[in-house]
């Protein structure tokens, strides 16, 4: 047998097979920073439109997690399809580094500030940790491919940046929007300071529930308001969850327009709200009960009552608060414990009384529950009024109650005197909620959901009692606590301070070197400032200040917690200071869960570190799962999910392979064929490519990245590897080595791999820049930049729709109808496969019968058809009457139908091409081929028009 090995046009690349991308990928990386690659991409985009997605900064403390790792791929993706789409989109990377964590995280090593170590030194160890964290995170969002200004990104705690958080604030007070106030806020007894509202989450907690009698002190007062004659004494019943919160009663609340009743059960007559009594009835046993008199909230306003176990009377006052979701209709209002009490507590100035201090333990001088912690109060004050009779009943409640997000304890609610941005005195509130409406939400919901937050919000405590954070550099007259009235100019003055030498300028400052005499009358402002002002002033401290940056920014993405979180303070800042948000488009993305959709929990042991997956997989197969992902819900993964990332890779990778390997001796300046010369199929898959390519840069454009996912493994999968390629190896591997029938085919998966190429480069980043260095032509000095500098490859226009003769045809719609046809005849050959009739494809011949229509169609392409079907022979029968033995096949499309037979062909194959003719044997010099092989290897070579 002779071998014709070195006759045919053998796939060749020095693009490996195996990905092998743990391994490769650092070294690519090592390549990038070497060759300094971000500053390369800015240098190519260099005075083009900006588009500039901002980092929300992610906190300094632990490593990075799967959700970090979703966050960073998404917006890398965005940065990378828009640099492509010809932007300038430069990514800055910052990080939040003030803050309890990282103290909490001090403490344990060295102790608490002032109790061990002074404050400076304390300070200290939490920037050194701070960096150090950093540090960590840094390298591996560098090892995920996403490319930034990692070299130069903004830390809340650099000093520069500290210095234009207070200059934020600074116009924050300008405007009128700061506010002194002793006001209820949410306290961690743990932390033992005032929480955020995005640093509180809801937990079921199990409390005591109890109904208590708050006696009314004029009987004969109280029957004249409901105009009854009766001589029982009465009470008013309230109902809580809180018994601790209770020696801080200032009054009950009544809703004035709700109906309420006033029942005799026996020795006392009790009120409770109508719809609520029934069931309030019930929790206390009695066993007759009768309505006597009928009434509205609004009747009894300023009626006194008894304090359950004070020496106190309070006032009825009305409150919109109050409803009939559970309870009785009468609400116990401690101003100094809840926010609504201390609303409507402004109405009736009502005192603020808060006994509780920042550990939970009632002040010394409580009455009855002095020196006791408010968990061991609640049983005292139960018991207490167990014993006196003013208990009807008590029982315990699961309910939804608000935690602590770092200790995962249940908060409390107390007043304390605190600094709060004011949403209502300069109109911040209608000031922001229009702002939102000039925003693009993504997904919508997002904009109701900010929307119904900052309606309804309380002010914003920005103040806390810490010892690592940014100060809130004011000075305050010691008797009227007003600022000091050359307030803009001091701040500036401090500002610069605090550039030169961090937030301890601040806390060392002589009070007399900035203020000289008047230094008596005035006191400096300790408090640091919530590290959701840090993060959320960063469209001044970095979108303004950074000249590569701008605002307000095109896009913020991150987590749909942030509507409560950083979306809110950066809005609330933004429109504080200037009067729009900082931000023209917000996109959010869910959270990771495994595959039985449960969170991520070491506990469950399904937690899947970042780390792990491209130490063992790869950051590209990370990158490839986001994307494949609807982050706009949960997203889960699981090992098997990504494991089968990695078959989904391999298939992209094989594909890419096999375009750069049939491009073996290519050279695109010399061997493309113009596209009226080509072949029908090549141009229709050029074609095909470009429409795919439209639909990419517009899914890109919407960030619906699950979409190109699919979009490119099916292109892969189906109409590469499932036909075209297929399709063409035959032409690829035995035409002349020259020919317009290969050079076709190489023009073709040129253009295709130029093109795929870009459309992985923002997903699939370390695997694209592989390709690049494979492609042909890309050693030429004008071919050497990296694809990330690149835009999108343009296509070449494909004649379309083409003449033959007097018909026209339309390459898509043909090529799509000879797939179907095809994927009929192959079920066919299958089962000549499976009964060993025929090993190969190549090994069987059929005859096709068709109608007039479809026959017309396929008969286009002459003895070509043989090629698209991949069989030895296919001889085409234009009838309405098959023969009886024939297979009848429905196809797809409202196509029609088609008959069958199929053999396995009688005739010798060839060894070159493995097709059966029957010339096989005819030319004495090649006895082993078929004439065409003989004419591809030593006569002018066979042509093609069609496959």
């Amino acid at each position: 047998m002779t071998d014709y090995k070195d006759t045919l046009n053998l796939p060749n690349t020095n693009f490996p097979m195996k990905a092998n991308l743990a391994q490769r990928e650092p070294e690519r990386l090592a390549q990038w920073q070497a060759e300094d690659l971000y500053q390369k991409i800015r240098a190519a985009r260099a005075g083009q439109e900006k588009f500039i997605l901002h980092d929300g900064p992610p906190y300094a403390n632990g490593d990075i997690h799967i959700g970090h790792a979703v966050n960073k791929i998404l917006k890398d993706i965005i940065v990378k399809s828009k640099t492509l789409d010809g932007f300038d989109a430069p990514y800055v990377p910052g990080w939040d580094c003030h803050g309890l964590p990282i103290e909490l995280n001090v403490e344990k090593k060295i102790g608490k500030a002032g109790v061990k170590v002074d404050a400076p030194a304390f300070r200290q160890a939490c920037r050194d940790y701070a960096a150090q964290q950093v540090d960590k995170q840094r390298e591996d969002f560098i090892r995920l491919g996403v490319l930034g200004d990692w070299q130069n990104p903004y830390l809340t705690m650099a000093p520069k940046f500290e210095a234009d958080i207070l200059r934020t604030l600074g116009r924050i007070i300008a405007n009128g929007h700061l506010l002194k106030g002793y006001k209820p806020v949410h306290w961690c007894m743990d932390c033992g300071s005032a929480l955020a509202e995005a640093e509180v989450e809801y937990e079921d907690k199990t409390s005591s529930q109890i109904d208590v009698r708050f006696n009314v002190i004029d009987n004969n007062l109280f029957n004249q308001r409901l105009n009854i004659q009766q001589t029982k004494p009465c009470a008013v019943v309230i109902w809580t969850t809180t018994p601790w919160t209770l020696p801080a009663n200032q009054a009950v609340a009544l809703n004035a327009n709700l109906d309420y009743v006033l029942v005799d059960v026996g020795d006392q007559c009790l009120l409770l709200a109508e719809a609520l009594a029934d069931s309030a009835l019930q929790r206390y046993n009695f066993e007759h009960t009768k309505i006597i008199a009928r009434t509205t909230g609004k009747i009894l306003e300023g009626l006194l009552l008894q304090h359950p176990f004070y020496m106190r009377q309070v006032p009825i006052i009305l409150g919109d608060h109050v409803t009939t979701e559970a309870g009785t209709g009468a609400v116990h209002t401690a101003p100094g414990h809840g926010q609504e009490d201390y609303a409507v507590g402004l109405r009736y100035n009502l005192p603020v009384y808060n006994p509780v201090d920042g550990s939970g333990v009632f002040l010394r001088d409580t009455e009855i529950v002095g020196g006791e912690h408010v968990n061991k109060a609640n049983t005292l004050l139960i018991d207490l009024m167990r014993d006196n009779g003013s208990l009807l009943a008590v029982n315990t409640l699961r309910h939804s109650y608000p935690h602590c997000w770092r200790h995962k304890t249940p908060i409390i609610f107390r007043a304390t005197p605190q600094w709060f941005i004011s949403m209502d005195q300069h109109a911040l509130r209608e000031h922001a909620l229009q702002s939102i409406k000039s925003v693009t939400w993504m997904p919508s919901w997002g904009e109701a959901r900010i929307d119904g937050m900052i309606r309804n919000r309380p002010d914003w405590c920005i103040s806390r009692q810490r010892t690592w954070g940014a100060p809130i550099a004011l000075f305050i007259h010691k008797e009227t606590e007003e600022l000091h009235p050359n307030t803009p100019a001091l701040i500036e003055k401090i500002a610069q301070r605090i550039e030169q030498r961090g937030i301890d300028a601040w806390f060392e400052l002589d009070t007399a070197e900035f203020l000289g005499a008047d230094a008596q009358n005035y006191t400096k402002v300790t408090d640091t400032l919530d590290v959701w002002f840090d993060s959320g002033v960063t469209h001044t401290a970095v979108l303004e200040k950074r000249a590569d940056l701008q605002q307000p920014a095109d896009l913020y993405l991150e987590g749909s917690d942030q509507h409560r979180g950083w979306f809110q303070s950066s809005l609330l800042t933004s429109v504080a200071v200037r009067n729009t948000a900082p931000y023209k488009a917000v996109l959010t993305h869910g959270f990771t869960v495994d595959a039985q959709g449960r969170k991520m929990s070491k506990s469950l042991g399904n937690v899947i570190a970042p780390q792990q997956i491209f130490k063992t997989l790869g950051a590209d197969i990370l990158r490839l799962w986001v994307s494949a992902t609807d982050y706009s819900t949960e997203m889960s993964v699981s090992t098997e999910i990504l494991n089968r990332m990695s078959d989904s890779y391999r298939r992209i990778r094989n594909t890419s392979r096999f375009l750069l390997a049939n491009l073996d001796g290519f050279d695109p300046t010399r061997d493309q064929v113009a596209p009226a010369d080509m072949l029908w199929i090549d141009r229709w898959a050029i074609e095909h490519a470009n429409e795919l390519q439209k639909k990419i840069q517009s899914a890109y454009g919407e960030y619906k990245f699950h979409q190109i996912y699919h979009w490119v493994h099916n292109f892969c999968a189906v109409e590469m590897g499932g036909f075209y390629l297929d399709v063409i190896k035959d032409r690829q591997y035995t035409t002349a080595h020259n020919s317009l029938a290969r050079r076709s085919t190489q023009t073709a998966l040129y253009h295709i791999v130029e093109a795929m190429t870009r459309w992985i480069t923002p997903i699939l980043s370390f695997t694209a820049d592989e390709i690049w260095e494979h492609i042909p032509g890309h050693s030429a000095d004008a071919r050497n930049e990296s694809v990330f500098t690149t835009t999108w490859y343009e296509l070449p226009s494909m004649i379309c729709p083409t003449e033959i003769g007097a018909q026209q045809v339309n390459l898509q719609n043909y090529f799509s109808m000879i797939q179907i046809v095809r994927n009929a005849i192959n079920n066919q050959l299958e089962i000549l496969r499976s009964a060993k009739t025929i090993g190969s494809s190549l090994d069987a011949e059929i005859d096709i019968y068709c109608d007039a229509p479809l026959y017309n169609q396929l008969s286009l392409m002459t003895n070509e058809l043989r090629f698209a079907l991949l069989t030895s022979d296919a001889r085409l029968y234009k009838t309405n009457a098959p023969p009886e033995n024939s297979i009848a096949i429905t196809l797809d499309n409202n196509l029609g139908k088609l008959w069958l037979n199929l053999a396995a062909s009688k005739h010798a194959k060839c060894v070159r091409c493995w097709h059966h003719r029957n010339d096989v044997g005819q030319h004495t010099a090649h006895v082993e081929l078929c004439g065409r092989c003989i004419e591809n290897i030593s006569g002018k070579g066979e042509q093609r028009f069609y496959v």
